[in-house]
Protein backbone atom coordinates (compact mmCIF):
# COMPACT_ATOMS: atom_id res chain seq x y z
CA UNK A 1 0.00 0.00 0.00
CA UNK A 2 1.39 3.92 -0.99
CA UNK A 3 0.68 6.30 1.99
CA UNK A 4 0.27 10.27 0.89
CA UNK A 5 0.75 12.98 3.30
CA UNK A 6 -0.98 16.23 1.43
CA UNK A 7 -3.16 14.42 -0.57
CA UNK A 8 -5.60 17.22 -0.51
CA UNK A 9 -4.04 20.12 -1.63
CA UNK A 10 -2.68 20.85 -5.30
CA UNK A 11 0.22 18.56 -5.83
CA UNK A 12 -1.40 15.77 -3.54
CA UNK A 13 -4.37 15.72 -5.71
CA UNK A 14 -2.29 15.40 -9.13
CA UNK A 15 -0.37 12.82 -7.58
CA UNK A 16 -3.34 10.74 -6.51
CA UNK A 17 -4.50 10.53 -9.72
CA UNK A 18 -1.34 10.49 -11.00
CA UNK A 19 -1.05 6.62 -8.61
CA UNK A 20 -4.11 5.75 -9.66
CA UNK A 21 -3.22 5.02 -13.47
CA UNK A 22 -2.01 2.00 -12.22
CA UNK A 23 -4.07 -0.80 -10.47
CA UNK A 24 -2.55 0.31 -6.86
CA UNK A 25 -3.58 0.77 -3.15
CA UNK A 26 -3.56 4.24 -0.83
CA UNK A 27 -4.05 5.57 2.36
CA UNK A 28 -3.65 9.24 1.81
CA UNK A 29 -4.35 11.17 5.31
CA UNK A 30 -6.16 14.56 5.63
CA UNK A 31 -7.24 17.09 8.18
CA UNK A 32 -10.15 19.05 6.46
CA UNK A 33 -12.67 16.78 5.17
CA UNK A 34 -14.00 19.59 3.00
CA UNK A 35 -10.78 19.09 0.66
CA UNK A 36 -11.64 15.98 0.16
CA UNK A 37 -14.52 16.82 -2.44
CA UNK A 38 -11.95 19.14 -4.19
CA UNK A 39 -9.75 16.10 -4.53
CA UNK A 40 -13.14 14.54 -6.43
CA UNK A 41 -13.72 17.10 -8.52
CA UNK A 42 -9.83 17.34 -9.74
CA UNK A 43 -10.32 13.33 -10.24
CA UNK A 44 -13.93 14.24 -11.96
CA UNK A 45 -12.01 17.02 -14.43
CA UNK A 46 -9.02 15.04 -15.94
CA UNK A 47 -11.21 11.50 -15.58
CA UNK A 48 -15.26 12.33 -16.00
CA UNK A 49 -15.91 8.81 -17.11
CA UNK A 50 -14.00 6.21 -14.78
CA UNK A 51 -13.10 8.86 -11.82
CA UNK A 52 -15.63 7.23 -9.32
CA UNK A 53 -13.28 3.75 -9.81
CA UNK A 54 -10.26 5.77 -9.36
CA UNK A 55 -11.42 7.21 -6.36
CA UNK A 56 -12.05 3.62 -5.31
CA UNK A 57 -8.18 3.14 -4.90
CA UNK A 58 -7.94 5.72 -2.19
CA UNK A 59 -8.34 5.18 1.56
CA UNK A 60 -9.05 8.34 3.26
CA UNK A 61 -7.58 8.31 6.59
CA UNK A 62 -7.95 11.50 9.47
CA UNK A 63 -4.55 11.77 10.77
CA UNK A 64 -2.11 14.73 11.02
CA UNK A 65 2.01 14.69 10.76
CA UNK A 66 2.40 15.99 14.10
CA UNK A 67 0.62 13.17 15.63
CA UNK A 68 3.32 10.48 16.11
CA UNK A 69 1.64 7.80 17.57
CA UNK A 70 -1.68 8.05 14.84
CA UNK A 71 1.47 8.30 12.27
CA UNK A 72 3.06 5.16 13.08
CA UNK A 73 -0.12 3.02 13.20
CA UNK A 74 -1.21 3.81 9.98
CA UNK A 75 2.11 3.26 8.06
CA UNK A 76 2.04 -0.18 9.40
CA UNK A 77 0.45 -1.58 6.42
CA UNK A 78 2.11 0.85 4.17
CA UNK A 79 5.56 0.32 1.74
CA UNK A 80 5.95 3.60 -0.26
CA UNK A 81 5.66 6.86 1.65
CA UNK A 82 5.22 10.32 -0.52
CA UNK A 83 5.35 13.29 1.45
CA UNK A 84 3.50 16.20 0.53
CA UNK A 85 2.19 18.22 3.28
CA UNK A 86 3.61 21.44 4.03
CA UNK A 87 2.67 24.73 5.15
CA UNK A 88 3.26 27.83 2.69
CA UNK A 89 3.62 31.00 4.31
CA UNK A 90 6.04 34.37 3.93
CA UNK A 91 4.47 35.68 7.28
CA UNK A 92 6.91 36.32 9.69
CA UNK A 93 4.89 35.81 12.45
CA UNK A 94 4.05 31.72 11.38
CA UNK A 95 7.45 30.81 11.27
CA UNK A 96 6.59 28.68 14.71
CA UNK A 97 4.27 27.14 12.69
CA UNK A 98 6.33 26.53 9.49
CA UNK A 99 8.71 24.97 11.69
CA UNK A 100 6.71 22.97 13.25
CA UNK A 101 5.00 21.48 10.14
CA UNK A 102 7.65 21.47 7.96
CA UNK A 103 10.52 20.56 9.96
CA UNK A 104 8.99 18.44 13.09
CA UNK A 105 6.35 17.06 10.76
CA UNK A 106 8.72 15.70 8.02
CA UNK A 107 11.22 14.30 11.31
CA UNK A 108 7.78 12.73 12.30
CA UNK A 109 7.62 11.49 8.99
CA UNK A 110 11.18 10.20 8.60
CA UNK A 111 11.14 8.09 11.86
CA UNK A 112 7.51 6.64 11.40
CA UNK A 113 9.56 5.29 8.18
CA UNK A 114 12.23 3.91 9.59
CA UNK A 115 10.73 2.42 12.37
CA UNK A 116 8.27 0.32 9.94
CA UNK A 117 10.37 -0.24 7.18
CA UNK A 118 9.79 1.60 4.83
CA UNK A 119 11.31 0.53 1.56
CA UNK A 120 11.25 4.33 0.09
CA UNK A 121 9.86 8.01 0.50
CA UNK A 122 9.59 10.49 -1.83
CA UNK A 123 10.17 13.99 -0.27
CA UNK A 124 8.63 17.30 -1.71
CA UNK A 125 10.62 19.93 -0.77
CA UNK A 126 10.76 22.93 -2.77
CA UNK A 127 13.41 25.20 -5.22
CA UNK A 128 12.86 27.47 -2.15
CA UNK A 129 15.50 25.38 -0.09
CA UNK A 130 17.85 25.30 -2.98
CA UNK A 131 20.58 28.14 -2.96
CA UNK A 132 20.00 31.11 -5.42
CA UNK A 133 23.44 32.42 -5.40
CA UNK A 134 24.07 31.42 -8.86
CA UNK A 135 23.42 32.63 -11.66
CA UNK A 136 21.86 29.35 -13.08
CA UNK A 137 20.91 27.59 -9.47
CA UNK A 138 20.92 23.26 -10.24
CA UNK A 139 20.73 20.89 -7.69
CA UNK A 140 24.04 21.48 -6.72
CA UNK A 141 24.05 25.41 -5.86
CA UNK A 142 24.40 25.70 -2.05
CA UNK A 143 21.50 27.35 0.12
CA UNK A 144 22.75 29.87 2.14
CA UNK A 145 20.88 32.17 5.02
CA UNK A 146 20.46 35.68 5.01
CA UNK A 147 18.24 38.51 6.56
CA UNK A 148 16.46 38.09 3.55
CA UNK A 149 15.78 34.31 3.79
CA UNK A 150 12.15 33.60 3.84
CA UNK A 151 10.85 31.44 7.47
CA UNK A 152 9.62 29.64 4.50
CA UNK A 153 12.63 28.51 2.77
CA UNK A 154 14.64 27.43 6.53
CA UNK A 155 11.71 25.29 7.60
CA UNK A 156 12.05 23.49 4.12
CA UNK A 157 15.46 23.51 4.12
CA UNK A 158 15.14 21.90 7.70
CA UNK A 159 12.90 19.49 6.79
CA UNK A 160 15.23 18.57 3.71
CA UNK A 161 17.79 17.82 5.92
CA UNK A 162 15.64 15.51 8.15
CA UNK A 163 15.07 13.60 5.16
CA UNK A 164 18.99 13.48 4.69
CA UNK A 165 19.27 12.33 8.28
CA UNK A 166 17.05 9.87 7.67
CA UNK A 167 19.10 8.76 4.70
CA UNK A 168 22.20 8.47 7.19
CA UNK A 169 19.94 6.35 9.26
CA UNK A 170 19.25 3.32 5.98
CA UNK A 171 15.90 5.16 4.78
CA UNK A 172 15.74 5.03 0.91
CA UNK A 173 14.60 8.17 -0.17
CA UNK A 174 14.34 11.11 -3.37
CA UNK A 175 13.59 14.70 -3.03
CA UNK A 176 11.94 16.65 -5.55
CA UNK A 177 12.29 20.37 -5.71
CA UNK A 178 9.24 22.25 -8.13
CA UNK A 179 8.89 25.72 -8.30
CA UNK A 180 5.87 27.84 -8.52
CA UNK A 181 3.04 24.64 -9.19
CA UNK A 182 0.10 25.07 -11.99
CA UNK A 183 -2.47 22.52 -12.35
CA UNK A 184 -6.28 21.88 -12.34
CA UNK A 185 -7.92 23.26 -8.67
CA UNK A 186 -9.48 25.93 -5.90
CA UNK A 187 -8.17 29.56 -7.24
CA UNK A 188 -8.30 30.76 -3.69
CA UNK A 189 -5.65 28.34 -2.68
CA UNK A 190 -1.84 27.82 -3.15
CA UNK A 191 0.08 29.32 -5.81
CA UNK A 192 -3.13 29.15 -7.97
CA UNK A 193 -4.64 32.94 -6.11
CA UNK A 194 -2.63 34.26 -8.74
CA UNK A 195 -5.22 32.99 -11.08
CA UNK A 196 -7.60 34.63 -9.42
CA UNK A 197 -6.44 37.63 -9.09
CA UNK A 198 -5.94 38.44 -12.70
CA UNK A 199 -9.53 37.23 -13.26
CA UNK A 200 -10.63 39.96 -11.03
CA UNK A 201 -8.48 42.34 -12.92
CA UNK A 202 -5.07 42.48 -12.13
CA UNK A 203 -3.33 45.76 -13.34
CA UNK A 204 0.13 45.71 -12.16
CA UNK A 205 3.28 43.83 -12.44
CA UNK A 206 7.08 43.78 -11.56
CA UNK A 207 10.17 43.22 -13.67
CA UNK A 208 11.26 39.73 -12.18
CA UNK A 209 10.71 36.28 -12.83
CA UNK A 210 10.35 32.86 -11.60
CA UNK A 211 9.88 29.51 -12.40
CA UNK A 212 6.74 27.41 -13.12
CA UNK A 213 5.95 24.09 -13.27
CA UNK A 214 2.89 21.84 -14.57
CA UNK A 215 1.47 19.89 -11.78
CA UNK A 216 0.84 16.83 -13.23
CA UNK A 217 4.41 16.97 -15.15
CA UNK A 218 5.81 16.90 -11.12
CA UNK A 219 3.38 14.23 -10.10
CA UNK A 220 4.26 11.79 -13.01
CA UNK A 221 8.27 12.29 -11.72
CA UNK A 222 7.53 11.48 -8.64
CA UNK A 223 6.19 8.49 -9.49
CA UNK A 224 8.80 7.21 -12.04
CA UNK A 225 11.57 8.32 -9.34
CA UNK A 226 10.00 5.80 -6.75
CA UNK A 227 9.63 3.09 -9.22
CA UNK A 228 13.15 3.74 -10.12
CA UNK A 229 15.81 2.23 -8.94
CA UNK A 230 17.60 5.78 -7.52
CA UNK A 231 17.92 6.26 -4.26
CA UNK A 232 19.35 9.56 -2.21
CA UNK A 233 19.30 11.77 -4.93
CA UNK A 234 17.17 15.21 -5.11
CA UNK A 235 15.66 17.00 -8.80
CA UNK A 236 14.90 20.10 -9.58
CA UNK A 237 11.03 20.24 -11.41
CA UNK A 238 11.06 23.01 -13.29
CA UNK A 239 8.60 23.43 -16.37
CA UNK A 240 9.47 26.80 -17.78
CA UNK A 241 11.71 30.10 -16.10
CA UNK A 242 9.69 33.08 -17.29
CA UNK A 243 9.25 36.61 -16.11
CA UNK A 244 6.05 37.69 -14.35
CA UNK A 245 4.95 39.88 -17.51
CA UNK A 246 4.83 36.97 -19.82
CA UNK A 247 3.38 34.39 -17.45
CA UNK A 248 0.33 36.85 -16.35
CA UNK A 249 -0.47 38.17 -20.01
CA UNK A 250 -0.52 34.52 -21.12
CA UNK A 251 -3.39 34.34 -17.83
CA UNK A 252 -4.82 36.89 -18.84
CA UNK A 253 -5.51 35.94 -22.54
CA UNK A 254 -6.26 32.57 -21.94
CA UNK A 255 -9.32 34.27 -19.30
CA UNK A 256 -10.26 37.16 -21.65
CA UNK A 257 -9.17 39.49 -19.49
CA UNK A 258 -6.69 42.48 -20.15
CA UNK A 259 -3.12 41.96 -18.89
CA UNK A 260 -0.96 44.22 -16.38
CA UNK A 261 0.10 46.82 -18.07
CA UNK A 262 1.64 49.17 -15.07
CA UNK A 263 5.20 48.35 -14.11
CA UNK A 264 5.94 48.71 -10.38
CA UNK A 265 8.56 50.24 -8.86
CA UNK A 266 11.30 48.36 -6.45
CA UNK A 267 10.25 51.85 -4.38
CA UNK A 268 6.67 51.72 -4.72
CA UNK A 269 6.55 48.13 -4.03
CA UNK A 270 8.80 48.52 -0.53
CA UNK A 271 6.41 50.89 0.49
CA UNK A 272 3.44 48.58 -0.14
CA UNK A 273 4.87 46.17 1.78
CA UNK A 274 5.29 48.74 4.54
CA UNK A 275 1.66 50.17 4.00
CA UNK A 276 0.63 46.59 4.35
CA UNK A 277 2.26 45.74 7.53
CA UNK A 278 0.71 48.76 9.39
CA UNK A 279 -2.56 47.85 7.92
CA UNK A 280 -2.49 44.61 9.07
CA UNK A 281 -1.43 44.99 12.57
CA UNK A 282 -4.39 47.73 12.99
CA UNK A 283 -6.96 45.18 11.31
CA UNK A 284 -5.54 41.85 13.00
CA UNK A 285 -4.88 39.87 9.53
CA UNK A 286 -2.01 39.13 7.61
CA UNK A 287 -0.94 41.31 5.29
CA UNK A 288 -1.03 41.22 1.62
CA UNK A 289 2.20 41.78 0.82
CA UNK A 290 5.14 40.98 2.96
CA UNK A 291 9.33 41.95 2.96
CA UNK A 292 9.81 38.42 1.56
CA UNK A 293 7.07 38.53 -1.21
CA UNK A 294 7.96 42.15 -2.55
CA UNK A 295 11.96 41.18 -2.53
CA UNK A 296 10.70 37.92 -4.57
CA UNK A 297 8.78 39.85 -6.53
CA UNK A 298 11.99 41.19 -7.89
CA UNK A 299 13.69 38.76 -8.34
CA UNK A 300 15.68 37.06 -11.52
CA UNK A 301 16.50 33.29 -10.67
CA UNK A 302 16.97 30.95 -13.12
CA UNK A 303 16.19 27.20 -12.37
CA UNK A 304 17.95 24.09 -14.47
CA UNK A 305 16.14 20.92 -14.58
CA UNK A 306 18.72 19.33 -16.73
CA UNK A 307 19.37 16.67 -13.93
CA UNK A 308 15.85 15.02 -14.37
CA UNK A 309 15.01 15.92 -17.84
CA UNK A 310 18.50 13.54 -18.72
CA UNK A 311 17.86 11.03 -15.74
CA UNK A 312 14.18 10.01 -16.65
CA UNK A 313 14.54 11.35 -20.56
CA UNK A 314 11.53 14.14 -19.48
CA UNK A 315 9.92 16.39 -21.41
CA UNK A 316 7.89 19.19 -19.25
CA UNK A 317 4.56 20.47 -21.03
CA UNK A 318 4.63 24.34 -21.79
CA UNK A 319 3.69 26.77 -19.57
CA UNK A 320 0.75 27.98 -22.14
CA UNK A 321 -0.30 24.37 -22.30
CA UNK A 322 0.16 24.39 -18.30
CA UNK A 323 -2.20 27.38 -18.01
CA UNK A 324 -4.85 26.37 -20.24
CA UNK A 325 -5.20 23.29 -18.60
CA UNK A 326 -5.68 24.96 -15.08
CA UNK A 327 -7.65 27.60 -16.96
CA UNK A 328 -10.25 24.99 -18.05
CA UNK A 329 -10.02 22.86 -14.26
CA UNK A 330 -10.90 25.88 -12.17
CA UNK A 331 -12.80 24.51 -9.09
CA UNK A 332 -14.71 26.62 -7.10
Amino acid sequence: MIFVTGGTGLLGSHLLFQLTNSDVQIKAIYREEEKIKTVEKIFSFYDPINFKNRLKKIKWVHCDILDIISLEEELKSCKTVYHCAALVSFYRKDFYQLMKINREGTANIVNACLNNNISKICYVSSTAAIGSNDDIVTEETKWKQSPSTSGYSISKYSAEKEVWRGVEEGLNAVIVNPCLLIGAGNWKESSMTIFKTIDDGLKFYTSGSNAFVDARDVAEIMEKLMNSDINNERFLCIGENSSFINMLSIVAQKLNKKAPSIKVSKFLMKLSWLISGIVSKMIGKKPVITKETANSAFSNTIYDASKVKNTLNFQFKSLEESISNAVQGRIE
